[in-house]
């Protein structure tokens, strides 16, 4: 044989050092881009129409929310595409079976909340998915 007996011990041991070795890699984030985004970007629109559907879908409030203004949208470019969304959003006068037409709450019912969001967005096949939330009372 070529290579001696030790021939199989060391390819093995080589192919158990790639494997932990990539292992490791994949747990670290290499931030490739990090840069703030015009709110009119397309992905940014539909980015912002998915948050506001999957807001009112888990949100247990009896009316919908609806964004008032988008305060920063940054996009993040790492082993993944990832937009970070500083916004502001406030309860409508609109029940969760009601979707068109949905002015604010004013008084007693007035609700503004502040939210960032983590999206996780693949814009070609309309994929999103949150990755983290924060919404806090203004």
């Amino acid at each position: 044989l070529a290579g001696g007996p030790w021939q199989g011990p060391r390819l093995l041991l080589a192919v158990v050092g790639a494997l932990v070795a990539l292992s490791c890699q994949s747990k670290r984030r290499t931030f490739i881009l990090v840069y703030e985004v015009p709110v009119s970007d397309p992905v940014v629109v539909t980015t912002m129409e998915f948050l506001t559907e999957d807001f009112n879908k888990k949100n247990e409030d009896l009316y919908n929310f609806r964004i008032v203004r988008v305060l920063k949208a940054m996009k993040r470019l790492t082993d993944h595409l990832e937009y970070q969304v500083n916004l502001e959003m406030r309860r409508t006068t609109c029940l969760k079976s009601e979707l068109t037409n949905c002015s604010f709450q004013e008084g007693k019912l007035y609700k503004k909340i502040d939210c960032y969001f983590s999206v996780f967005v693949i814009p070609w096949f309309e994929k999103y998915k949150v990755l983290a939330q924060n919404c806090t009372n203004v």
